[in-house]
């Protein structure tokens, strides 16, 4: 229990890390594939839409013994109902007795009326004719509601674009722009393979988890604003390894408030569907749990790696992951010697290929490309520690002078100190001035 403990701590100091940032490819291979299936889907099968969007007919009546939802169907579809029939049975939460609810293509006052008889027939519900009711739904009141739905969620997407651009950058705001839209079409997707009812519930659940996964991306991308905000002047890592760690120290945190909000969620779903059968609370629980797991998994593998792709094309930043991996490879003056190095290399085989012409060619193509090799840092200085270092190594007998002539060598013999050479006489000459000390 301790090392699990631990953990956190670890995970926000850097000394264990995921690298979700490095295997961003893999990221969006999987979250590709999972879209197209989306997209399959939708086209494929479509959505089932509630009468509140399509209008129609809703007709309800007591449960019986007799009646499941296959019969209840059978039995409308042959009164004329339409073949785009469907029932399921409710169970209220007040304790209520549950009933039958069936929903039909928008039907007229004949159609109706068979329908009503010819269930009150086959099921004898309890009460007669009273027991069931119609309601009907007309197709504009319908399409008004889809309009607004629309309107409600275009609108709620360019607020969060205006306050991310304004509250951070641009490139922020886009990269939770299309974490969002990866939530939307794969919870249209798993809606369209499921085939719930969409209904205005869906529409709430589906702002809802909007909200929730920007929240968890906003939460995100504060930890990388912190964390990158010093990098260009310490340049010790590059972008995508200090949003890479901003993303694990905030990983506990995302998981721990994920499952938190997903239990009870899960719980509604579960419980909407095999006990309750509620429409409305399983359009709602399924949206919440499919939306939340998804928003947790785009904030993290999806949004971030997308804004270190566009942070990562400006040109400070690019010159700053030249330097960290010229650091990381050495310095400068580890370059420069595995340049030599191959050059050298490649002349001796070239040499023992072609004879000692094709050598120096080659030996002059490997010199052109260390004098093409980036060496030069930000700060503009020439020469580095390294490059310091061998250049203090050199003699200094073996440089010459501008006139031509050899240097005198600055290095001493080893053995004991060299002693200033002193004149003839100069032991007993004394400063004029001074007295001999008794």
């Amino acid at each position: 229990m301790s090392r699990l403990g631990n953990i956190p701590g670890r995970l926000y100091r850097g000394e264990v890390s995921v690298d979700f940032v490095g295997r961003k490819r893999l990221w969006y291979s999987i979250s590709g594939a999972i879209l197209v299936i989306s997209v399959i889907a939708l086209v494929v099968f479509g959505l089932n839409f509630s009468i509140d969007f399509k209008g129609g007919t809703q007709i309800q009546f007591p449960v019986t013994h007799a009646a499941t939802a296959t019969s209840v169907e059978q039995t409308v579809k042959n009164a004329g109902g339409g073949a785009d029939a469907s029932a399921q049975e409710v169970k209220p939460f007040d304790g209520s007795a549950p009933f039958w609810q069936v929903q039909t293509g928008q039907l007229n006052t004949g159609q109706t009326r068979t329908v009503e008889n010819a269930i009150i027939g086959t099921y004898h519900p309890k009460g007669g004719p009273n027991a069931v009711s119609v309601t009907t739904v007309s197709a504009s009141w319908g399409s008004q509601i889809s309009q607004k739905a629309a309107v409600a969620l275009v609108a709620f997407m360019i607020v969060i674009v205006l306050y991310l651009s304004i509250a951070f950058e641009w490139r922020m705001a886009a990269a939770a722009f299309v974490a969002l839209l990866h939530d939307i079409v794969i919870t249209i997707g798993v809606y369209a393979l499921a085939h719930f009812q969409v209904s205005p519930a869906t529409v709430i659940g589906l702002l809802t988890i909007l909200g929730y996964s920007l929240y968890d991306t906003v939460v995100v991308f504060d930890k990388v604003r912190e964390n990158t905000a010093p990098i260009l002047g310490t340049r010790k890592s590059n972008y995508s390894q200090a949003a890479n760690l901003a993303l694990n120290q905030t990983l506990v945190r995302s998981i721990n408030t994920s499952l938190i909000a997903l239990l009870p969620v899960a719980a509604i779903l579960v419980v909407g569907t095999l006990l309750l059968g509620n429409g409305e609370l399983k359009d709602l629980s399924l949206v919440l749990f499919v939306g939340m797991l998804s928003g947790t998994y785009s904030s993290i593998c999806i949004a971030t790696p997308v804004l270190t792709d566009l942070k990562e094309r400006e040109p400070q930043y690019k010159q700053l992951a030249r330097q960290v991996a010229r650091q990381a490879a050495g310095g400068r003056g580890a370059i420069r010697r595995a340049a030599k190095a191959q050059a050298a290399a490649a002349t001796a085989g070239t040499a023992s290929r072609s004879g000692p012409s094709a050598g120096n060619g080659s030996s002059a193509d490997a010199v052109a490309d260390l004098e093409d090799t980036d060496l030069e840092p930000a700060d503009g200085t020439a020469v580095d520690e390294d490059e310091a270092a061998v250049a203090d190594q050199v003699p200094a007998s073996q440089t010459a002078m501008p006139s031509g002539q050899p240097a005198r060598s600055s290095a001493r013999p080893a053995g004991q100190r060299q002693q200033p050479t002193r004149r003839p006489g100069s032991t007993n000459r004394r400063p004029s001035g001074k007295k001999k000390r008794r």
